[in-house]
């Protein structure tokens, strides 16, 4: 067999559904944040999650030395915020979200934005580079909200939905 190209594995995973998340971390003064799809379980006892962060980006950097960090399931009405989390060169999350109902978590200090489908709190337990990203495991510290009536935000063919 011969080598995976990029643009092929590009291509095979965007015809894989996937939810959409915002993290945000309190980083001093700032709060950072950005949209992933790289998000899952990871164990039930303790309650785990795993985020997958690219090892050359801005939130990797504050993540290697801020432990804890919010993450919320964004709704299908949540397209906007998905995008603008998004953006290359994006200003302070604050900014970001600056009008959007939202608060601070009160166990991870980080951001927490409202009507997602689901909002957690987490604490770093294990960092596992893997090829161009990192592995964030941590554990669930709390769950801030769910809200089972919002339909959540998925990403598939490169489109929101």
């Amino acid at each position: 067999m011969g080598e995976v190209a990029p643009a092929e594995f590009t291509e095979a995973l965007a015809a894989f559904a996937t939810g959409v998340v915002v993290v945000t971390v309190r980083d001093g003064r700032d709060d950072i944040g950005t949209t992933l799809t790289a998000f899952g379980s990871v164990s039930l006892a303790p309650p785990m999650v795993l985020i997958g962060v690219g090892t050359g980006s801005y939130l990797g950097e504050v993540l290697q030395r801020c432990d804890r960090w919010a993450v919320t399931v964004l709704s299908a009405a949540q397209r906007v915020i998905a995008g603008r989390f998004a953006a290359a060169g994006r200003p302070s999350a604050r900014l970001l979200i600056a009008g959007e109902p939202h608060h601070r978590g009160a166990g991870s200090g980080a951001l927490v934005i409202e009507g997602g489908s689901a909002a957690l709190e987490c604490e770093t337990r294990q960092r596992v580079p893997a090829g161009d990203h990192v592995l964030f495991i941590a554990e669930v510290l709390a769950i801030d909200y769910v809200d089972a009536g919002r339909p959540p935000l998925i990403r598939v063919n490169r489109r929101y939905r």
